[in-house]
């Protein structure tokens, strides 16, 4: 895939080089510019490698180095000007010389850290970057570009995923049990369950289930929580009686969903839940939430 930036002096296209027929990662670069980009996606065991295309605009360009470099940083957007550099790795492209003509800069990055997925949240984000320095004398007219790409890390299907039951009511007046099928949900997933009503003695109008995403950020004092009901489905319409079952089938392909993230560098967490909320004829809202966990078994 091709990217072009402009310089003073010269154009910049960067050309990473991923698998034949991978997908693309489309992500807002900027929200308030409406700047939307398709970023390739590549595993964090995989070598980032390409060819960088420098096309000067004048008759030459004269340096005093270039250098790209890989790095990782986790940004919290309260403090968007101290991020946190985990993985930052440097390589020499050309000594010190002349740019005449369009000259292509062939580079590999091997077994670079790249553990944690990229991520862009709330309050945080955790991006990858490609950074090209063509320096100059005295600084004058140096040259800086940065490329953005995507990792993501597949997990093999997660043991012990047993499934979930539980009861809550309300002392003689609503008792209900709910079954969900496991506990551990692939990205693709279907959530397949039932909502048993075992004492039901209030007028109860409607049921819904929603996917609730909860990011942390930061600890102690400094900790920011935010919650985001990514979606919502009605799951019953009207008074359901004393032992009724209520089926539930929730595709978990509708949302935007990430695997489960804990404790990422210590820096923040994100993780999902499902929310099961019953309105009663005075819109009073009655909720159990159960905490699922997400993992990833395919790259897109």
């Amino acid at each position: 895939m091709n990217f072009l930036g402009l310089g003073n002096n010269a154009v910049v296209q960067f050309k990473l080089r991923t698998k034949k027929g991978r997908p693309t990662k489309q992500v807002v670069l900027n929200s308030s510019k409406g700047l939307v980009k398709d970023l390739c996606i590549f595993q964090g065991n995989e070598s980032i490698a390409g060819v960088i295309d420098i096309t000067p605009k004048k008759r030459k360009l004269e340096h005093i180095g270039i250098k790209i470099e890989l790095i990782g940083q986790i940004e919290q957007l309260h403090d968007r000007g101290n991020p946190y550099e985990f993985t930052s790795l440097v390589r020499e492209l050309a000594p010190p010389g002349v740019v005449t003509e369009k000259t292509s800069f062939p580079f590999t990055f091997e077994d670079v850290d790249k553990e944690h997925e990229s991520y862009k949240g709330i309050s945080v984000q955790l991006r990858y970057f490609l950074r090209l320095t063509i320096s100059s004398q005295y600084g004058v007219n140096t040259i800086t570009k940065e490329e953005e790409f995507w990792i993501q890390n597949l997990n093999p299907s997660l043991a012990l995923n047993h499934s979930i039951k539980m009861e809550v009511g309300i002392e003689e007046c609503l008792h209900i049990e709910f079954e969900y099928d496991k506990s551990k949900y692939h990205l693709k997933d279907v959530v397949i369950g039932k909502v048993y009503f075992l004492l039901v003695r209030i007028k109860i109008k409607s049921m819904e289930l929603a996917i609730v995403k909860r990011e942390t950020v930061g600890s102690g004092a400094n900790m920011v929580n935010n919650s985001e009901t990514l979606v919502k489905f009605e799951i019953m319409d009207g008074a359901p009686v004393r032992g009724e079952s209520i089926p539930v089938r929730l595709f978990l392909s509708n949302s935007k969903l990430t695997p489960t993230y804990s404790n990422v560098n210590n820096q923040f967490s994100v993780k999902y839940y499902l929310n099961l909320v019953l309105l009663d004829e005075t819109d009073r809202r009655y909720f159990k939430q159960q905490e699922i966990q997400l993992f990833r078994d395919a790259i897109g």
